[in-house]
């Protein structure tokens, strides 16, 4: 059974652009759906470094393709041990925590802007200057993220729709702190 709920109204401007549209009634399992799906993507990234490990991201970074805009940025990554010491734990913690966070719906745009950020490296990295190759994997994924971000997905059944309202000093945490709407949502 559909809801008889009013719809919301999806209205952008934008460099004298506007775009509007009413969103379909099953939009909000979609998004959801969409929060699910790419955040177990990145926890089962996250996942297979974890059951290989030790995790050695060096490799990937001293082979980028020399056409790549970040290459002489990874390859001087790759050659400082104390940095990849760092790197080879980072990477899959937040691919973890992007992952759970997702799932959970917790401050689900603080976690797909990192999943974005994620993706837009491996997206440079594998960038080799043909244009064939624009619309690459990562890149798409890059932009799943930013959509799960944009469209609040942590309020569609997920843990932000709580958190936001928890009481601190008789007042919902996003009224005290409205800065925390930009982490959570």
């Amino acid at each position: 059974m559909m809801s008889t709920q009013t719809r919301n109204q999806l209205e952008s401007r934008f460099g004298g652009i506007t775009l509007e549209g009413t969103p379909h009634a099953l939009s909000a399992w979609f998004v959801v759906a969409l929060r699910f799906v790419i955040g177990g993507m990145i926890l089962f990234a996250g996942l297979g470094k974890v059951s290989e490990w030790p995790f050695d991201a060096a490799g990937y970074l001293a082979n980028v393709d020399p056409a790549s805009p970040v290459s002489g940025l990874f390859a001087a990554m790759a050659s400082s041990p104390a940095l990849m010491e760092v790197v080879n734990v980072m990477v899959p913690a937040t691919q973890l925590m992007i992952g759970i966070a997702l799932i959970v719906g917790g401050f689900v745009r603080l976690a797909a802007l990192g999943g974005a950020m994620q993706m837009m490296l491996f997206y440079l990295g594998g960038w080799s200057g043909d244009w064939l190759a624009l619309f690459d994997s990562t890149l798409i994924y890059a932009i799943v993220f930013l959509a799960v971000a944009a469209f609040g997905a942590g309020r569609i059944l997920g843990a932000d729709k709580y958190i936001e309202q928890l009481d601190i000093g008789g007042q919902p945490l996003v009224e005290r702190f409205p800065k925390a709407q930009y982490l959570l949502g």
